[in-house]
């Protein structure tokens, strides 16, 4: 992945009802439930069904694109002969661990974060198990979302659902039937392709060699090999696979391609059965799991309307991007992500913004562009972002608000500073206000505690609370605008 294809990736937002904190007895149950369970506001039904053959087949490409967008990314992120910390690519059912801090110089990811570092491991799960065994954190926060290849969260191991002490967890294919070992408990993937994208928390520069030596702890291993030393095989690099960036790739499919790649992946990650009803569209239209696909097969009309269905499917799915969340005094709050029951437009308009979104319960990315009279946040301006007294952000780990060009890269500045509120912790005023100063040029001495560096131009902001409090999915606690001072 080169610095001019950045990967798009979200933060964890993942959290498995019915576990207290701290706990790990019971795990098992919680996390079997979890992967079958549903949000009821991921269970409204999106605007499908057409009355036509052009609809439907617009309908089969919204649909599809999360699983095909998944398989492409995928196959880039484990097409190396071993783990690489840089690109954050690993072979098949081996982490990638990112060993560094993000900076300036960091353009493999966009709006990359500096508050955890990520580890990354894409699993098959068609031949048999893979056991995540993670230890004992001795209470650092951290979390380690799984998410099935129609990008739903199946189950997130971590903190606030296992706790901290050490676990080991068998994640499971659905077509899997056996017994596990004593103290494996079971995560029952709905599909055969499955992606953790983890997060452990990082206090600063100085913290990193101790997440460092937490992190390498982290494994995975054939069930067949629980229990005793593993040394996992070399990848196999495969010439074919494009290096450009999946969502480029997907977006260059003609209808042949897309909906044979579609159909071929469908046949080992099963639609949920709730999907019954456009699984026959798809048949109607020719598209079959496992079956191989001819786009001529059902005559010129079909041919036509699924020809067409590729820039219509994306030109629908790229308008749905700007209904994700809602507007909060600026700042657009999805509330709403992670799971999507039969919500096809609102799964296919979250993968195209950025892969990995996790559910509100684990983290809540507000994203602000404009200040508080709707003008294009730029350095050329100085603003505030004024908590009130007891009112920063409610996070039961931490918070902090990440400042990024119109690039999605963080900005150099003197002070080497891209985010505040976690590892560089703002000073309340006198009244017990907590106010943050973004502008390009530096503040007065008595600010720069709270100074956020912002570039000379354009540039948008991220505020991350990871374990968010129950104000904030409730909506009673809502971000503060940010206003232009001068």
């Amino acid at each position: 992945m080169s610095s001019a294809q950045p990967l798009r990736l979200r933060g964890p937002r993942i959290r498995l009802r019915g576990l207290r904190k701290g706990a790990v007895a019971g795990a098992a149950a919680a996390l079997l439930l979890s992967a079958g369970a549903v949000d009821a506001s991921a269970a409204r039904q999106a605007p499908f069904g057409g009355a036509s053959l052009a609809d439907d087949a617009v309908d089969a490409y919204v649909y599809g694109y999360p699983l095909v967008l998944m398989q492409a990314t995928k196959q880039l992120s484990t097409n190396v002969t071993r783990p690489d910390p840089t690109t954050v690519q690993a072979p098949v059912n081996q982490f990638a661990k990112a060993e560094s801090i993000p900076g300036p110089e960091s353009t493999t990811v966009v709006s990359p974060n500096v508050d955890t570092l990520y580890t990354s491991a894409w699993l098959d799960l068609k031949d048999e198990p893979v056991v995540l065994h993670l230890p004992d954190t001795r209470g650092r926060y951290y979390l380690m979302p799984i998410l099935d290849a129609w990008t739903n969260v199946i189950a997130s191991p971590g903190k606030r659902t296992t706790g901290t002490g050490a676990g080991d967890f068998a994640i499971t294919g659905p077509d899997w039937h056996g017994t596990l070992p004593a103290g494996v408990k079971q995560i029952k993937s709905p599909t055969n392709t499955a992606w953790i994208l983890g997060r452990t928390q990082l206090n600063g520069p100085s913290d990193l060699p101790a997440v460092r030596d937490l992190v390498a702890q982290y494994t995975l291993k054939p069930l067949s090999a629980h229990g005793r030393p593993y040394d996992p095989p070399a990848g196999r690099v495969d010439p074919a696979v494009p290096a450009m960036s999946p969502p480029d790739r997907v977006n260059r499919m003609d209808a042949q391609t897309f909906f044979s790649r579609l159909a071929s992946a469908m046949a080992d990650n099963p639609p949920s059965p709730a999907d019954a009803p456009m699984v026959a569209t798809l048949a109607r239209l020719g598209i079959s799991p496992g079956e191989p696909f001819d786009i001529d097969a059902k005559g010129p009309a079909t041919a036509q309307a699924l020809r067409q269905a590729v820039s219509a499917g994306r030109q629908r799915i790229q308008q749905a991007v700007s209904t994700i969340g809602k507007d909060v005094n600026g700042w657009r709050v999805a509330l709403d992500l992670g799971r999507y029951g039969t919500d096809y437009l609102r799964r296919a308009a979250t993968a195209w913004q950025g892969l990995g979104a996790n559910l509100p319960q684990d983290a809540v990315y507000p994203l602000v562009l404009t200040d508080s009279e709707g003008r294009q946040l730029n350095g050329a301006h100085r603003y505030t972002i004024r908590f009130a007294p007891g009112s920063t952000p409610p996070a039961n780990a931490f918070w902090s608000v990440t400042l990024y060009d119109q690039k999605g890269f963080l900005v150099p500045n003197s002070l080497d500073r891209y985010a505040i509120g976690h590892a560089v912790k703002p000073k309340a005023d006198k009244d017990g206000s907590v106010v943050i100063h973004v502008r390009h040029d530096p503040p007065p001495p008595d600010q720069q505690s709270n100074w956020l560096p912002a570039p000379a131009g354009p540039f948008n902001m991220i505020l991350r609370m990871y374990w968010p409090r129950q104000s904030v999915l409730d909506g009673t606690w809502s971000p503060p605008p940010v206003t232009r001072t001068g």
